[in-house]
């Protein structure tokens, strides 16, 4: 509970003038019925029009102010509960960016999605909810019994087996509701996962003719969700007749009862019909009481969820940094006898005894057959993973003494998976620096080889990139991504495949304006191509895990097998330029 108070706090007047604006309406709905009954009893037995007529005008008076208690109320209680799924879903959103990737890893995307907007919005409802009926629920209640009691005692003795009924039905209700909500929840993120997965890859599906495949997978979940969500609504859909039924019962027994009460002269006909009124009431009262509870299993359902999200552990932080105002300067790199699992209870490592050092402004290759730990080798230096042993240092200091934000902001990754998001092509380059002229803009893009294809566009750099970038080709995406890579002026820059989309010269001169350019930077190039990374200082050979040479291309085609095979590879294929 303390942690939603959090997201009261802020919102208290509204948390509190919500309720007590539907106490107005409570304390309307209590009396009317007895003016009612005043007026009915009056006109039935010695009419006073002076009697009728303030009546009347009391009734008025009552019914505006409940008119302005129940707008009031339902006001305040929009304003609250859209408020606190607000600052709610902010803090979920700030705490997914702070995930590493393992973090990541345990939470499918579309999870995630699920959790920041559904998940977040049955909160929002059940306080929504919550702040109109906490008050006017049990007031109409106590008030509607108060009022009954009064009036006929006798006839009230029908309540005492109505409740109780109404009692064992919510009780049902709540107990396998939870469980149903809950599940539902979980098929929510099923089909929120396919739906994403099949448009961020919809390009591949048409292309393999996966079209009937994608659509019968989606199906699957869709119905699962659909079996879910109607286990879910029996409980809704067998309760409302149950309650509507025991409702109807009541008011036939009072009015058989009542009726002969009225019939002997031992009731006044206004009180028969203010107490039927009542005993609707106090039935009304406990129905809403009841709805209240299957929204709070739901609420229930995904609070839990969102609390999976805010109590995860983030496994990669800078809380323990002991230089967090220092900065990469020279871009030294070194890996000290590192190990790495993705799987901390495995026995298998991703990476094994990775022992090297790069200095700065160097030029260093990385080569070595698909799955070999390459990618997550690199990974390291900008610590989007922690190593298990060993340790990664910069500049002489433990990647871990650093600031993300300083040991980030000295390293640019053009990733394997290049990707751009929807806007202009100059907003996509300020990702790099967002205080950029025009001029470097256009330098960063001339050095990736992009400004040429960026001024064949009609727009220039101001043309519109689609979602993803789907409307420019790989290369010219992975042009984009390390112009955008460049404009962070960064003291090391990792390039990990990105240039594999483009042909042999254009990466020829991407590597003459590396070369020129960025003659103090530290460069680090994963490739599959050894013309990618022939003129380096230094090659890197990685085979399973673990490196198995370093040397200049003329040493390793001497001394190392992995590094022979690759070579013999290519020239047979020609892809050695």
């Amino acid at each position: 509970m303390r942690r939603w108070l959090k997201y009261v706090k802020p919102y208290k007047k509204y948390f509190i003038l919500g309720p007590l604006c539907m106490i107005i309406e409570v304390i309307g709905e209590v009396l009317m019925p007895k003016f009612l009954a005043g007026i009915i009893n009056d006109a039935s037995t010695a009419p006073e029009v002076s009697y009728i007529v303030l009546s009347s005008i009391l009734m008025i008076v009552t019914a505006l102010l409940m008119m302005l208690g129940g707008v009031g109320g339902a006001w305040f209680g929009a304003k609250a509960a859209i408020n606190f799924a607000g600052d709610l879903r902010e803090d979920i959103y700030s705490k997914v960016q702070k995930f590493s990737f393992a973090n990541i890893d345990k939470f499918s995307t579309g999870s995630l999605v699920t959790r920041l907007t559904n998940d977040v919005t049955q909160l929002q409802n059940f306080v929504n909810m919550l702040l109109r009926m906490c008050l006017r629920s049990p007031g109409m209640l106590i008030g509607g019994l108060i009022m009954a009691i009064t009036m006929n005692a006798r006839l009230a003795v029908v309540l005492a087996v109505a409740i109780p009924l109404i009692a064992t039905v919510q009780a049902v209700v709540i107990k396998k509701g939870f469980t149903r909500f809950g599940k539902m929840q979980n098929k929510i993120d099923s089909l929120n996962s396919t739906v994403q997965e099949n448009l961020t890859n919809v390009r591949v599906v048409k292309s393999f003719v996966r079209e009937d495949f994608e659509r019968e997978k989606f199906s699957s979940a869709n119905s699962e969700l659909k079996n879910a969500g109607m286990s879910a609504m029996k409980v809704m859909i067998v309760m409302m007749p149950i309650l509507t039924l025991i409702m109807n019962l009541s008011s036939l027994a009072v009015v058989w009862f009542g009726g002969k009460q009225v019939i002997v002269g031992d009731m006044l006909l206004g009180d028969l019909t203010a107490f039927l009124t009542y005993i609707n009431q106090i039935l009304f009262s406990l129905m809403m009481l009841t709805m209240l509870f299957i929204n709070s299993s739901r609420a229930l359902a995904s609070s839990k969820r969102i609390r999976e999200v805010l109590d995860e552990k983030v496994d990669l932080n800078d809380d323990n940094a002991l230089c967090k105002d220092k900065k990469v300067e020279k871009g030294t790199v070194e890996f000290r006898n590192v190990g790495f699992r993705y799987y901390k209870n495995s026995e298998e490592k991703v990476l094994d005894g990775i022992s090297f050092t790069v200095e700065g402004g160097k030029t260093v290759g990385i080569i070595g057959s698909t799955g070999c730990g390459k990618t997550t080798l690199v990974s390291m230096i900008p610590r989007l993973y922690d190593v298990d042993e060993g340790e990664v240092l910069v500049d002489g200091v433990n990647v871990k003494d650093y600031s993300l934000v300083s040991l980030r902001e000295g390293v640019s990754m053009v990733l394997q998976k290049n990707v751009l998001f929807s806007g202009t092509i100059e907003e996509n380059l300020r990702w790099g620096d967002e205080n950029a002229t025009m001029a470097e803009l256009e330098a960063a893009a001339k050095s990736a080889q992009a400004h040429g294809f960026i001024e064949g566009f009609a727009e220039g750099y101001s043309t519109e990139l689609e979602q993803g970038g789907v409307n420019v080709s790989g290369g010219q995406k992975q042009r984009l991504c390390i112009a955008r890579a460049l404009l962070n002026k960064p003291k090391i820059l990792i390039l990990d495949d990105s240039t594999s989309a483009v042909d042999t010269a254009t990466e020829a001169h991407i590597r003459k304006a590396f070369a020129t350019e960025l003659a103090g930077t530290t460069k680090i190039i994963i490739a599959q191509r050894i013309s990618s990374v022939i003129d380096a200082d230094e090659i890197i050979v990685m085979d399973d895990g673990r490196i198995t040479g370093i040397g200049s291309h003329e040493q390793l085609i001497k001394t190392n097998t992995e590094y022979q095979e690759i070579y013999n590879s290519q020239m047979d294929s020609k892809e050695v330029g």
